[in-house]
């Protein structure tokens, strides 16, 4: 499978449309997934910057575009366990941002059925978090209520990626619907 960093998922009957408006922002490429494409960019915060831009221009492509999400961290996963593993690894790379933070994890998966659970995943690295902050010595509290932060983790079959989104953010780029 070919690295990405960017998953969308498509609204039905606009995937024509959809890959139209983000050719611009780098290769866009289709999956074995009911309307989700995956895509490589350069820069992910332009690419966000570009489609905010695009979608005030055209507001038509909030038609065609359900789910916009960059990640920051990716990685190759084969078993269950083994996302596991290396999810904790990436989510506890942004440990750090969210000491003293309101946040929560929140998972879209593709592939692994009956093997990943979405849920399972969340609670499994909300909980690694809280650990970690605490070993640290500092406060970090899970919060649906208007967090401060956000941990997305995508899977597209065997590759998984993840970043963390501020407020700030997922009030600037409406298109990420993490939650």
């Amino acid at each position: 499978m070919e690295y990405w960093n960017v998953v969308v998922t498509v609204h039905e009957g606009y995937y024509r449309r959809a890959r139209e408006l983000l050719e611009p922002l780098g290769s866009v490429r289709t999956t074995e997934f009911f309307n989700v494409l995956v895509m490589q960019v350069n820069d992910t915060k332009a690419a966000m910057e570009m489609l905010k831009a695009i979608m005030e221009e055209k507001p038509q492509a909030h038609d065609a575009i359900a789910r916009f999400v960059p990640v920051a961290r990716t990685f190759f996963f084969s078993s269950a366990d083994e996302f596991a593993s290396k999810a904790k690894e990436a989510a506890l790379a942004a440990v750090g941002e969210l000491e003293g933070k309101k946040f929560h994890v929140r998972m879209r998966r593709r592939g692994f059925k009956k093997r990943i659970s979405s849920m399972e995943a969340e609670t499994f690295l909300d909980r690694v978090l809280l650990e970690e902050l605490a070993k640290r010595g500092v406060a970090g509290t899970i919060s649906f209520t208007d967090p401060d932060a956000v941990i997305a983790i995508e899977t597209v079959g065997q590759l998984g990626g993840l970043t963390l989104f501020t407020r700030e953010e997922l009030t600037r780029y409406p298109f990420l619907h993490l939650d």
